[in-house]
């Protein structure tokens, strides 16, 4: 089964078979899950300092739909443009969301159930680039070698720098750049002929002649590659979400609402980690914490000029509350007279206007995402797992539960004709063990010859089972160990060309091991696999099936 119920979180595990999928719920069931979701938003008993949460979501997401549509007609053609939210508030929307790296193939396989889903359901599909994360590597890793000896390879695309959000990561070294397909291409070369960095490429690096945001360069190029499948799905870039006002609302309200939150957050981290048995306090994420009358806040704060990410802290102070990143900037929001936040809305935008930025972190993106932007949010296997811990707090924090999520995920592996990788570590590793404390039982087998010294052989053989035999005692314990042991040590030159072809073997089960390792991982990214190999997993894309369980 692709996943287990333990206590009130489900364990979600990756499809194992070569071209198998998860989708949970099933595909079948998904449109009936998005109107659930809309009901439960549109009859929500709650309300962020006055304004519902039905009447929140109406905007946000007419905001949405207008800026992903700006926004991907600036590289992609939009063929076919969804009506405006203000003439169909009923318009589905469905979205998905991760960093702009080249991911492995069941990530990407999401982004066409996306836009297969939003078709199915006469909606529209929307890809949040979640550029607030940061940039911690610039290399692809892929098999290097050859198909008996692989090794693993990073293979640059750019030079390395600090990390830093992907917002503010640009491209350092141009010819890096330029040149990555075809470094990339030869290193693959021995295992993949045509890789599908071949057609990518060509498209990241037309956005490279735009603009140097090194994370918009990678997503604008794939997402470029996805309209080649007819893959009708907008994207933005979870910075621009962060400037519609709905989420300048959102922020304020958690803000004057933080004690509350915090407790909600924390105690939900707690009964995740007690019923995972984890004992690192830092998974899946950290608790917010308290620091002399400050509260953390699931959020962000840094500026252009200085891109090192900080947690935001507030605190309230008289009809204000003050925000800081603790290092150099504190900055003051007025509340109104009844203690909302409404008039603080417009101070967080003007903060924003003056490239103050805050993002929120991972539960925070989805919490907001999935409460005010979509009808349903497609999560990978790792951010389902998390995002169940987004669910508990929103239930001890607003009072009801959010909408529904769906978890989808593939497996594919490189087309490599790999050698067996069925290890012997096991009996070959026994086999050296009796070597060593059994070194009899292989005297005059597997080509051992004692010559000259067969009766002095016997003999020690005889004086080892007479110790062997003798019954343990406290008196005799000592040593009779050690004339057992003394035995074994002057058999051992007698077995050493059998321990040199075991030892031998056992190298060459561990090389297969590690080889096999190699070779079937299902981590490395889309654009190292074949087209047509892709386009296997991506054919029962349709508005009528999606195979789930594998072919």
């Amino acid at each position: 089964m692709p996943l287990e119920q333990s206590d009130t979180f489900r364990r979600y595990r990756a499809p194992q078979g070569d071209g198998q999928a998860l989708i949970d719920p099933a595909w079948a069931a998904l449109p009936a899950v998005i109107q659930r979701n809309r009901r439960l938003v549109d009859n929500a008993d709650c309300d962020l300092h006055g304004q519902s949460i039905a009447s929140l979501a109406v905007r946000a997401r007419r905001n949405l739909l207008e800026q992903a549509i700006a926004y991907t007609r600036g590289y992609r053609d939009v063929s076919v443009t969804p009506p405006e939210l203000r003439e169909n508030p009923a318009l589905p929307i469905v979205l998905s969301g991760h960093q702009p790296q080249l991911y492995h193939p069941g990530v990407w396989y999401k982004n066409f159930v996306l836009g297969s889903l939003a078709k199915r359901v006469q909606g529209v599909g929307i890809h949040l680039v979640i550029d607030s994360d940061l940039c911690r590597g610039v290399s692809l890793r892929m098999p290097a070698g050859s198909l008996g000896q692989p090794r693993l390879e990073n293979v640059a695309f750019d030079e390395p720098s600090a990390e830093v959000p992907f917002e503010e990561r640009i491209i350092r070294d141009a010819a890096t750049f330029r040149s990555f397909a075809d470094r990339a291409a030869t290193t693959i070369a021995p295992f993949v002929d045509d890789p599908c960095l071949r057609s990518l490429w060509p498209h990241v690096l037309d956005r490279s002649r735009v603009h140097s945001n090194l994370g918009l360069c990678l997503a604008q190029g794939r997402h470029a590659l996805e309209g080649e499948w007819q893959n009708e799905t907008l994207e933005l870039p979870q910075s621009a979400v962060c400037q519609l006002p709905e989420f300048s609302w959102f922020v304020a309200y958690l803000l004057t609402e933080l004690p509350r939150f915090q407790i909600a957050h924390n105690s939900a981290l707690a009964d995740y980690r007690q019923a995972h048995h984890l004992r690192n306090r830092a998974h899946p994420v950290p608790d917010l914490a308290t620091k002399a009358g400050w509260l953390e806040a699931p959020l962000w704060m840094w500026t252009a000029d200085d891109p090192r990410r900080r947690p935001l802290y507030a605190r309230q102070k008289g009809r204000q509350i003050e925000i800081t990143d603790r290092n150099e900037r504190t900055f003051a929001v007025s509340l109104t007279r009844d203690g909302v936040a409404g008039g603080g809305v417009d101070q967080l935008m003007e903060l924003a206007k003056r490239g103050i930025k805050i993002r929120t972190r991972a539960l925070g993106t989805t919490l907001f995402a999935r409460l005010l932007l979509s009808d349903i949010f497609l999560h990978g296997i790792g951010g389902a797992k998390y995002d169940q811990v987004t669910d508990l707090i929103a239930r001890r924090f607003f009072g009801f539960d959010l909408p529904e999520f769906a978890t989808v995920s593939a497996t594919l592996r490189l087309p490599i004709d790999r050698p067996s990788s069925q290890a012997a570590e096991i009996p070959l590793s026994h086999t050296l063990r009796e070597l060593r404390y059994h070194p009899e039982r292989f005297l005059g087998s597997n080509g051992s010859s004692l010559g000259a010294d067969s009766t002095a052989v016997s003999e020690i053989v005889a004086t080892k089972r007479r110790w062997v035999a003798l019954p343990k005692s406290p008196e005799n314990a000592h040593e009779r160990h050690l004339a057992i042991s003394s035995a074994n040590q002057a058999l051992q030159p007698y077995v050493e060309a059998h321990r040199a072809r075991v030892e031998r073997k056992l190298e060459e089960s561990d090389d297969r091991v590690r080889a096999a390792a190699i070779l079937d991982s299902r981590e490395y990214a889309f654009c190292l696999f074949p087209r047509r190999q892709i386009e296997r997993l991506l054919v029962t894309l349709d508005s009528d099936f999606i195979e789930v369980t594998g072919r």
